[in-house]
């Protein structure tokens, strides 16, 4: 081959090559922001449930999923415990539209006389996108749902004029759909029955051996009904009292918790909105960084290549080539260096947000009860301070004869 043809030949290859290096370099600057996003109408009942029926359902306050989050730059502790808290007011507020469910609470824990309690894990929380893991159990014990939702917030959920749901209603709206489907598949005898474990399994955790032997568990965890106590046990009584009295201090939670949302909401939604940028901005950033990075060893290497060759002009493209993938590996570390700068921007929004999630007290008959990290412990001391009630009611009652068999 002639050295005019074999410089030609290397032309076109510098050529090939910058052409690919455009395109990675042009490819990162393609935005994937979602520009809508579909929310889900909540479904309701085509037929009344009768109000004996109507399953009393618990909202247990979300898992943050520290250990779980994939994404490590957009985890701030302190603001995905205040998360945990805030989202299952939004989820109890998407159950209750349904219409088809008795009394729907926050709890603060899953050791709940509830009919229906619903645990989530928060895998994935920033203003782009959430990502929940959802289970839901009856008081029987029986495996209702286990699923995973996710979804992208829409550019548009963060301006104030377009702002009527929540930037991720769609998923609370899809775990009440799904609850509802799966209620509609009971029957009303299922639906008696999980009301009534739920009451056993109450009053079991007050006075083990009055009520010993009314369940039993199979090899599943599923609790059996085998026998009832007498409508009028007295015994029987006093716990459907406490467990009213256990309703009421849940019920001052629900004010707890609707307070604490109230203040979180501004901060939290300024904090979501630019989050949000954050994250666009951040995965853009990265994208583009490994694009010019790849580009840049690319080039590097074929630099290299023609720096070693016997032909001048090759050695003279390779240098070109050396210096503009130098150029590209230099930019591409400069990115990496800005996206460092938007997770510390994020972080300081992080620690702005939490200065505004202070405790809160509310005032119960009895004492005033500061809630903050320790609820659970609060709620502890709480019923322990029902069971001395009860027992203190009890007096010398003896437990009731064995009800009837089921």
């Amino acid at each position: 081959m002639m050295v005019g043809q074999d410089t030609g030949v290397l032309q076109g290859s510098w050529r090939q090559l910058l052409l690919a290096v455009c395109a990675l370099s042009l490819s990162a600057c393609v935005s994937q922001t979602v520009k809508s996003t579909s929310v889900p109408q909540v479904e309701t009942l085509d037929t009344d449930i009768a109000e004996a029926l109507l399953l009393d359902v618990g909202v247990v306050i979300f898992d943050p999923g520290l250990d779980v989050e994939e994404d490590a730059d957009f985890v701030y502790p302190e603001v995905r415990r205040a998360e945990a808290r805030y989202m299952p007011t939004l989820l109890v507020e998407a159950i209750q539209s349904s219409g088809a469910w008795g009394a729907v609470r926050v709890v603060p824990d899953d050791n709940q006389a509830m009919d229906l309690l619903v645990d989530a894990t928060i895998i994935e929380s920033h203003g782009e996108e959430l990502e929940l893991r959802v289970e839901a159990r009856d008081a029987s014990g029986r495996l209702w749902l286990e699923k995973s939702y996710e979804t992208k917030a829409s550019k548009y959920s963060y301006e104030t004029s377009r702002t009527r749901f929540d930037p991720f209603q769609a998923v609370y709206n899809q775990i009440a759909n799904d609850l509802l489907a799966l209620l509609k598949q009971r029957t009303p005898d299922e639906l008696a029955r999980i009301r009534l474990v739920n009451e056993l399994r109450f009053a079991q955790s007050f006075s083990p051996d009055a009520f010993e032997g009314y369940l039993e568990q199979d090899s599943k965890g599923v609790y059996q009904i085998q026998r009832l106590p007498a409508e009028d046990d007295p015994m029987l009584l006093r716990v459907r009292k406490i467990r009213e009295r256990d309703y009421l201090f849940i019920d001052t939670l629900q004010e707890y918790y609707a307070s604490f949302n109230g203040q979180m909401l501004g901060p939290y939604q300024e904090w979501r909105k630019q989050s949000y940028d954050e994250a666009v901005a951040l995965q853009e950033l990265r994208a583009e960084s490994r694009r010019r990075l790849t580009a840049g060893a690319v080039a590097v290497a074929a630099g290299i290549a023609g720096v070693a060759s016997d032909n001048r002009g090759a050695r003279s493209a390779g240098n070109v080539a050396i210096a503009g993938g130098g150029y590209l590996l230099k930019s591409g570390l400069d990115k990496r260096t800005e996206a460092d700068i938007h997770v510390q921007a994020l972080e300081e929004l992080g620690l702005s947000l939490e200065s505004e999630i202070a405790p809160q007290v509310i005032e119960l008959e009895d004492r005033s009860v500061t809630l903050t990290g320790t609820v659970n412990d609060q709620y502890d001391q709480w019923r322990e301070l029902l069971r001395q009630i009860y027992q203190a009611e009890v007096g010398d009652l003896q437990p009731a004869p064995q009800g009837e068999e089921t």
